[in-house]
């Protein structure tokens, strides 16, 4: 199941602060979904450098096949604990692992020593980093543990997503025409809501469920 309310907010987190353009992957669209939720991730997100390269680099970028675009992959979770860690964690490695950087996202997680201690062991073995999804104050998202940045993405994988889901196989045709064109289509991406409409949903929210 997908939270919105927290896809919303993990967008606007990344657009603002890693200038990230992120694209919701709907597990239902799958067409295998038995499987689907441990193949693909809630998330996936493209930087761009052309905000930051000249026009000469980007097309010698095309030329030598070194385009700078990172793919970014994400599986959110609303809780994380030791009673929950091991099986989000290798979750979020089976179907984040094809990314230049795979993250695991939590609004709420064990603040423990030991925990904390866990985490960093397996994210040195397997290179998921992790996200605090601040929901009280959005602003306030961080990266606990930066993932491994992979040099390549993993075609093979990446394929069989594309495959098996819409979503990702559309969100692929975009950053290829986006890059292509030199110009981003912001629209076509999830919607980055301002931090007041946010902060409004949220007391919508507490309103509603009291």
């Amino acid at each position: 199941m997908l939270y919105q309310t927290h896809v919303k907010y993990l967008s606007y987190y990344l657009y603002n602060y890693h200038f990230i353009y992120s694209k919701t992957i709907f597990h239902q669209n799958s067409n295998k979904k038995n499987f689907a939720q441990w193949v693909h991730p809630d998330l996936v997100g493209v930087y761009f450098p052309i905000t930051d390269w000249e026009n000469e680099v980007i097309d010698i970028a095309k030329d030598v096949g070194s385009l700078g675009i990172k793919l970014f992959s994400y599986e959110l979770k609303i809780e994380l604990n030791f009673g929950n860690l091991r099986e989000s964690f290798f979750q979020a490695v089976s179907n984040s692992s094809w990314a230049h950087e795979g993250y695991l996202v939590v609004s709420n997680y064990d603040r423990d020593e030991e925990f904390s201690e866990e985490y960093k062991r397996l994210s040195n073995s397997f290179g998921i980093g992790l996200i605090h999804l601040d929901i009280d104050d959005p602003d306030s998202s961080r990266i606990i543990f930066q993932a491994k940045t992979k040099d390549f993405i993993d075609i093979d994988t990446v394929n069989k997503i594309a495959k098996i889901n819409p979503d990702f196989k559309k969100f692929l045709k975009r950053v290829k025409t986006d890059f292509t064109s030199r110009e981003i289509r912001k629209e076509e991406y999830d919607k980055i809501e301002m931090i007041e409409n946010l902060e409004n949903k949220k007391s919508l929210g507490k309103t509603n469920h009291p």
